[in-house]
């Protein structure tokens, strides 16, 4: 556990001495975000915060690899290579993105490009649990469905990257909600502690907590494509990897005693941390399409402009956002470690009670209206 903490604590130290570095580059050749009609900030403000975070991920990756415990393991040290140079490769379509604006068409290009860099290098899901039993497709088929895994957690990231500080805290804390479920299954099933899986769960979430203090309201810069699609997809790849060095038997998995989450868990973390930007996709795409407008036309009727609506202000929006992520993602693991009815029923009922709290308060008051005059 030491070693994951040192790794933590140097992506988070250096995200945050290169994000004022990133920041006056950016500045320096005009990638800021200019003030939209649909946006929240009032003034332009300098993106490429994503190639601060990429910094820290590298060096986190160096450190580790120095390590006694990380740098012995040798699918370790490859896996870490091939998602880090993927996430280089998408961080630059991201560069790109943020200074001359790619249309839909090649950006997407460049995110399949990523993708296919990490996948042809053995970054991809090499079996399935289903109800029946583990299953393990043909590898053109897993190879198709991880693809489409990465690209999903990457755009639903970026999507949810509309108030300041909110992709990067949410990808914090799903990323600490993986490393305590992967570092405590190793452990409870005596496995190898020292998995790609921890390592960059660990990195990423230290590298997002340390471009935070820059990117929290009010944002001195932001993290731009560059950094947005960048944490989706270390986030995501993370998930994917411990499928590749985590014996499917070695978890409860029978229908009968014991639960099938532990062994769907891989999967289905990534799906319940971005749960928040999901539904808030999936709410814009109905309500776009019923209303005749093309489900890419922008609008501030997303979910965290609602809470704004409400009365909350920008900050408590954002911490609203956190604490649904942290009862999500958080209490998957809950469920997936320890699963009884009685926790599934307490897990179940603190987050509906605080949905329902949060979602209710506060509202605007009505603003009085003048004595008319005599």
């Amino acid at each position: 556990m030491r070693e994951y903490l040192l790794v933590l604590f140097v992506a988070m130290a250096t995200t945050f001495l290169l994000t004022g570095v990133a920041r006056q580059i950016a500045l320096r050749y005009g990638a800021v975000a200019k003030v939209r009609a649909r946006d929240v900030h009032k003034v332009p403000i300098p993106y490429f915060g994503g190639v601060s975070i990429l910094g820290g991920l590298i060096a986190a990756f160096a450190v580790a690899s120095s390590l006694p415990f990380l740098g012995d393991s040798l699918q370790v040290a490859h896996d870490g290579r091939a998602i880090l140079i993927g996430g280089a490769v998408i961080c630059a379509v991201g560069v790109i993105d943020d200074l001359y604006e790619l249309d839909a068409i090649t950006k997407l290009a460049g995110e399949v490009l990523a993708v296919g860099v990490m996948v042809v290098q053995g970054i991809q899901l090499y079996w399935l649990p289903l109800p029946g039993g583990v299953v393990s497709p043909s590898a053109a088929l897993l190879a198709v469905l991880t693809a489409g895994i990465l690209l999903v957690s990457c755009n639903a990231v970026n999507f949810v990257d509309g108030l300041d500080g909110l992709a990067a805290g949410v990808t914090a804390i799903g990323a600490l909600a993986f490393f305590t479920y992967s570092y405590l299954l190793n452990v409870e099933q005596d496995l190898d502690r020292a998995t790609t899986s921890t390592l960059i769960t660990v990195a990423l979430a230290g590298a997002c907590l340390g471009f935070l203090p820059h990117n929290f309201f009010p944002a001195r810069v932001f993290m731009g494509d560059s950094g947005a699609l960048l944490i989706g997809l270390m986030l995501a790849a993370s998930t994917i990897s411990l499928t590749g060095q985590m014996d499917p038997y070695a978890v409860p998995y029978e229908v009968g005693g014991s639960s099938l989450l532990p062994a769907l868990l891989p999967l289905v973390l990534p799906i319940a941390v971005l749960a928040i930007p999901a539904l808030d996709l999936t709410m814009a795409y109905i309500r776009r399409t019923k209303a005749g407008r093309s489900p890419f036309a922008a609008d501030k009727l997303h979910l965290h402009h609602r809470l704004m609506q409400r009365g909350h202000s920008h900050r408590r929006a954002v911490l609203l956002m956190y604490l649904w992520t942290i009862l999500i993602a958080f209490g998957v693991v809950v469920l997936g470690l320890v699963l009884t009815w009685w926790t599934a029923l307490i897990v179940l009922t603190i987050a509906v009670i605080a949905v329902v709290l949060t979602t209710g308060l506060p509202r605007r008051r009505a603003a009085a209206k003048p004595l008319s005059k005599v």
